[in-house]
Parts: C-alpha cells; structure tokens; sequence
C-alpha cells in the first residue's frame, strides 16, 4: 500500500497475512471465531471513497488478527518473494 503524507513524501506500507481460507476443519483448526465488521463502518469508508472519488481496491481491517493469543502452534510457508536461499523448505512458525 503506498500512502501519501500531507507533505507529499509517499511511505509503502504491507503485512504478512495468514491464508486462513484454504485450512480444513478438524485438521487445521478445531473452533471457528468470527470478526464481524459493523454495517455502518463500511457504509463511512463507502460514502468517503464516494466524495473523494478514490478508488477502492481492497477493504482490511487492521485489528482482525492484531491482538490474538495463539493456543498452539501455528506453521507458514515462506511467503514468496522472502523465501531464504538453499532453505526453501523451511517453514515459518507464527
């Protein structure tokens, strides 16, 4: 994501995020836990993209997963593009 400060300077922002859409239940995970976004925060993003005329690619918000506790442990490929030379089966443990 680029985002640009009121002086002009561009700062590049990104995360790391879990593909938690291709888990299988009973073997990846054990109980489901649903975030659910407030109908009239989506309408106020909405309604600013609309007056600004901006263009709206993607919708995320931050704090889904921000202050999560694990209960086990929880492992993830490398993500492509940041895969250690000569290591590439290795996994990342979340």
């Amino acid at each position: 994501m680029i985002k640009e400060e009121a002086d002009g300077n561009k700062r590049y922002k990104t995360r790391l995020v879990v593909k938690g859409f291709q888990q299988k239940a009973g073997i990846d995970y054990t109980k489901i836990l649903l975030s659910i976004v407030k109908i009239t925060t989506i309408r106020v993003l909405l309604s600013i993209v609309a007056a600004e005329d901006l263009y709206l690619e993607k919708l995320d918000v931050k704090t889904t997963f921000l202050h999560g506790d694990l209960e086990e442990d929880i492992y993830m490929a490398q993500p492509e593009g940041f895969q250690i030379s000569s290591k590439e089966n290795l996994v990342c443990k979340l």
